[in-house]
């Protein structure tokens, strides 16, 4: 369930002081304060707390079965093998008792999100080229964590479950399934889909060779990092949202990072994330034909969104290939 793409999810409803209140009390929380709903999170599933002890954000009505359980195993896991400023405190309580359904209780972190264009339009060149360095460093941290199965957790087996027909099939049957759901909502072409095969076959053999599965957050973007000034320079303050991780090719984690500068036209900050990012990592065979196929997944799931919901802000007399052929191409890597 972790990889699927949801397009509707559960919404917390009519929450009580009272029911906050047990909460709290379950777990020596103190007494509550104050609540109030917070401005990001899948399917407005969070509301930020204030108590007696301290802040927290509370987490509810799952998506899935196991999904807090998840959740925790890779903050725990990450918050006792890197620096990276996950919650310090994750609770996950399976009764349902109080709302009706399960719930995790987190520490909040502190911050302000990048992904605020108020925000991010005020940050200098030097403020920019800070955060990209921050992006790229964050996510070589969280890829020193690897599997000895590419695959998903399933929390409530307590196991990486390995992709049944291997990482390949798996990633490329999706590309295929996604492309072919926008068929629904836009014109994809014949060219189009052979312009994709292409693509997919070119990079076959450098994804054959990956050996060593990688954790991936699966929905690395601003929208899921805090920033924090530190003195004359930003510091990164919290990483949170682990619902779609998984095991497999941790290059699939730069894409959204790089759609949004190149969608920004900040082509200077993608390429400084990307380079970073690259000299990071120790893994670099088939990285160019990996990047490829990655970029061409997010843009397939970008465009087939973008025309569902009628939000295309480009040329719509243009075909898929030709609107996604640029943005697969790795910029220029040397220094």
């Amino acid at each position: 369930m972790t990889t699927e793409i949801f397009f509707s999810s559960p919404k917390l409803g009519e929450i009580s002081d009272e029911q906050l209140q047990r909460v709290l009390q379950r777990f020596n929380l103190g007494e509550l304060i104050s609540f109030a709903p917070t401005s990001k999170g899948v399917g407005q599933q969070t509301l930020f707390l204030k108590s007696s002890t301290g802040e927290y954000v509370l987490k509810g009505n799952p998506l899935y079965p196991g999904q807090f359980i998840e959740e925790k195993y890779y903050i725990d896991h990450l918050r006792n093998t890197t620096s990276l400023p996950v919650p310090r405190l994750y609770i996950v309580d399976e009764a349902e008792d109080i709302f009706g359904w399960s719930y995790a209780i987190m520490s909040r972190l502190s911050g302000v999100h990048l992904s605020d264009p108020a925000a991010y339009v005020g940050l200098s060149d030097t403020d920019r080229e800070q955060v990209a360095s921050l992006l790229a460093d964050a996510l070589a941290q969280m890829q020193r964590w690897k599997a000895d199965s590419f695959g998903e957790y399933k929390p409530l087996e307590g196991r990486i479950a390995e992709f049944p027909e291997g990482y390949t099939s798996w990633l490329y049957n999706r590309i295929r399934y996604w492309l072919s759901d926008a068929r629904n909502y836009s014109m994809v072409t014949a060219q189009d889909i052979e312009w994709m095969e292409n693509v997919l076959r070119e990079s076959e053999q450098a994804f054959n060779e990956l050996s060593i599965p990688t954790f991936v957050m699966g929905d690395y973007k601003l929208d899921n990092l805090l920033f924090q000034r530190q003195g004359d320079a930003w510091g990164l303050s919290g990483i949170f949202d682990f619902t779609t991780g998984y095991f497999g090719d941790g290059l699939a984690d730069v894409c959204r990072i790089m759609n949004m500068y190149q969608d920004r036209g900040e082509g200077e900050m993608a390429t400084q994330f990307i380079r970073e990012y690259y000299f990071h990592i120790t893994s670099k065979s088939g990285f160019v034909e990996r990047y490829r196929v990655h970029m061409l997944h997010q843009r397939v799931l970008d465009w087939g969104c973008a025309y569902a919901i009628n939000e295309v802000n480009w040329d719509r007399e243009l075909s898929f290939s030709a609107w996604a052929s640029p943005f697969i191409e790795l910029p220029e890597m040397s220094d």
